[in-house]
């Protein structure tokens, strides 16, 4: 057990490392595009891929990042007069664009005086070291945390949603960041097509090795005005989509084999009922993250029970 009393490191206690006081993430939608969308690497992007699952109503590109963040902050700050915030920069690849702009845009966020860090999502092959550089003295002036879409380690999966990189990039570039002592975190979707359970949970044992803070994961999700949506309707059969109760077992046995420092922001994400095709839990995140505590507890079990040093 950990100092919140959970059977794993929560991302609140990392925060709380931080901060002597709550943050709240506001995510910008600065209007970037991918390599695998804009022809330099691809076209369509990944096939699970439609930003407006993950997107809040506030984060338009059209706006600029000083606006989208006075109306993230408007819309927390009546329930949470005291908060202070982080920039999220979440939509599509957010270090993918000249690196004076970047800094421009990075820059702009930090001038809020309410903002008290950043958080950048991007793609472990946009990350050139020149901006790497600049994250670095960045991180000694406030708080920094990089995020990368792993999404799996294994090559053929990542071939198959048309990622266009390897799992390979994504553990140098996790190495390159973490070596200049900025935390670094992995984002990772459990049930891909072609995985199995035990591919899934080799997942563990390999992020396990590397030198990550934080890890985010959650459920494959069939999202509509996707290529995935597409391949779901014509071979349901590809995609072993989980009940609430496998889900949380296999969440369970999955952190029983990762290392028991990393910080686990989530296990599961809700997408817009709207948007959404399956799987239909009807539950809210936080709602499904106590049944995945119920169920460490049923299990006596907790983060790292079973994690190895050597990786077995």
């Amino acid at each position: 057990m950990n100092s919140t009393n959970k059977p794993y490191r929560d991302f609140s206690e990392f925060l709380s490392l931080h901060f002597p006081y709550k943050v709240q993430k506001i995510s910008i939608n600065a209007g970037f595009t991918c390599p695998n969308r804009d022809g330099s690497k691809g076209r369509g992007g990944c096939t699970y891929c439609n930003n407006q699952s993950f997107s809040p109503g506030y984060g338009k590109p059209e706006k600029s990042v000083a606006n989208q963040l006075k109306d993230g902050i408007a819309f927390f700050a009546h329930k949470y007069p005291e908060m202070h915030y982080l920039a999220y920069f979440q939509s599509y690849t957010n270090t993918y664009d000249s690196i004076d702009k970047l800094i421009s845009m990075y820059r702009e966020a930090l001038a809020h005086p309410q903002v008290k860090g950043l958080v950048v999502s991007t793609r472990p092959d946009c990350m050139p070291d020149a901006l790497l550089d600049f994250f670095e003295e960045l991180s000694q002036e406030t708080f920094v945390l990089i995020e990368y879409g792993v999404e799996s380690t294994l090559n053929q999966t990542l071939e198959r949603v048309n990622r266009l990189h390897t799992f390979e990039e994504s553990a140098d570039t996790i190495v390159r960041t973490a070596k200049k002592n900025i935390p670094t975190g992995a984002h990772l979707i459990l049930g891909l097509p072609g995985e199995t359970r035990d591919d899934i949970l080799s997942h563990a044992r390999k992020l396990s090795g590397l030198p990550l803070t934080t890890l985010k994961m959650h459920q494959l999700q069939i999202i509509r005005g996707t290529a995935m949506a597409k391949e779901y309707r014509l071979f349901p059969e590809s995609f072993p989509l989980y009940s609430v109760d496998e889900y949380a077992d296999l969440c369970v046995d999955f952190a029983e084999r990762l290392h028991p420092d990393f910080y686990i922001e989530r296990f599961a994400s809700q997408s817009p009922k709207n948007l959404l095709i399956a799987p239909d839990w009807g539950l809210k995140n936080y709602e499904f993250t106590q049944r995945v505590i119920k169920r460490f507890q049923e299990r006596n079990s907790w983060q790292g029970k079973r994690f190895s040093e050597n990786g077995e």
